[in-house]
């Protein structure tokens, strides 16, 4: 079945796909949390795509915002940045508003010129001769932990593997104490989880401490590094950087909430997913195995089919008319990259996992423009020898169970994953 999700099999999604096509459009929430940890928002954004493809909702628990669900409309919003900003100070990048005085720079919720400058400075843990470095402790670390695996023994791939190999790699990258390292795991959910009763914090108030005890932290760490020589850590490059060593207070932990998010979450969901994606399609799982040299166009295609933040948010600096739309100057207008990565007009069979795509890097999970994600090579890398790792070791690693998915429409990745590896 092209351009739709294969209902044959799942009737979960057949019975949201009726939802979906029942409801008029002027009342499609697409942004709700509860589709995303149900995995039932696929069909409203097929009908949003065809139909609507600049969809209004007037009202949402985050407020009224736009939806831009086609690939092509997403990369034009995506590339105006005159016209669509980041900043923090109108709202930020997704689409829950974070109240005024909460507020934090970071340089991806920042237009240019400052933007470009931040982020120049942690740009050289990216360059090809780090990554070359990065990549032998890559190894020795995936290595180690895959080692140490159970066998015949049901467990949570999230933690012991996705969570874990993650983590180690932010506290390298910042030259964290690696016996804390775990606090950097606690402290990127803590950024973006919803708080409620059944979240991980309770309250708006009860998140804000814990990302004060962030910052206390890592201000200690920052004392150190910028009364060292530079070294080659992100918070040592920051700290030595005239573009970030004066950041205010709430700049330097906007800045360290995103790059503890970019270094995690984003990795660490797509390496769940990895598991998950060969699970339900064995063929390619089988293919994989028998040709592993096909892991260069494994990894993008599994990037693409995981979409690991499904969406992007801008906000209008003017008022504008975009595909026949009016929208306002502040309104909030959301790119959502997960229906721009299922969008058959521009990717062949989108809904399908095929690990030897023609042109696999054909996906907007990295973003585009000036906000491109600054460490994609390093999470294509991560990937890369990870799975080069677990196809020298392992046959076949079994899903047993469905994942438990996270509350939110920002973040789609896995609280927790069952899987079992034969002895």
């Amino acid at each position: 079945m092209h351009g739709t999700i294969d209902l044959v099999q799942n009737p979960k999604q057949e019975a949201a796909r009726e939802r979906a096509y029942s409801i008029p459009l002027e009342q499609f929430n697409p942004g709700d949390p509860e589709l995303f940890r149900s995995d039932t928002f696929w069909p409203y954004f097929d009908r949003l795509r065809r139909e609507d493809p600049v969809h209004y909702c007037r009202d949402s628990m985050f407020g009224p915002y736009w939806s831009v669900t086609k690939y092509n409309d997403i990369m034009d919003i995506e590339t105006n940045h005159s016209v669509f900003s980041s900043a923090s100070s109108l709202g930020g990048i997704t689409i829950r508003d974070v109240a005024t005085d909460l507020r934090r720079e970071s340089f991806i919720a920042m237009d240019e010129p400052r933007h470009g400058a931040q982020r120049k400075t942690v740009a050289p843990m990216f360059t090809p001769t780090h990554l070359d470095q990065l990549a032998i402790n890559i190894r020795q670390r995936s290595t180690k932990c895959l080692d140490n695996l159970p066998k015949n023994d049901v467990f949570d791939w999230v933690d012991q593997v996705s969570i874990e190999l993650t983590t180690q790699m932010l506290a390298v990258l910042f030259d964290f104490p690696w016996e804390d390292r775990r606090k950097l795991t606690r402290w990127s959910d803590v950024a973006t989880t919803i708080p409620g009763p059944d979240g991980l914090v309770a309250t708006e108030e009860e998140r804000q401490v814990e990302l004060l005890e962030c910052a206390t932290y890592f201000g200690k760490l920052w004392n150190e590094r910028i009364n060292q020589p530079p070294k080659s850590d992100l918070l040592s490059m920051m700290a030595h950087s005239e573009a970030t060593r004066d950041m205010d207070p709430k700049n330097f932990l906007g800045n360290l909430i995103l790059l503890i998010v970019g270094g995690n979450d984003t990795t660490r969901n797509t390496l769940s997913g990895s598991i998950y994606a060969l699970s339900k399609n064995p063929d390619q799982y089988k293919k994989l195995r028998e040709n592993p040299v096909l892991i260069d166009s494994f990894v993008p295609e599994v990037i693409r089919w995981q979409t690991p933040l499904a969406h992007m948010r801008r906000t209008a600096l003017e008022d504008v008319e975009f595909r026949g739309r009016q929208i306002k100057k502040g309104d909030k207008v959301v790119m959502w990259y997960v229906s721009g990565n299922r969008d058959e007009e521009v990717i062949d069979r989108p809904y399908e996992f095929i690990i030897d795509r023609a042109r696999p890097r054909t996906h907007m999970s990295f973003g585009f423009g000036i906000h491109r994600c600054v460490g994609l090579r390093l999470a294509e890398l991560q990937l890369k020898i990870i799975w080069e790792e677990i196809l020298k070791r392992f046959d076949n690693i079994e899903v047993v169970g469905e994942p438990k998915r996270v509350y939110s429409s920002f973040v789609k990745g896995y609280e927790a994953l069952p899987v079992r590896i034969a002895g």
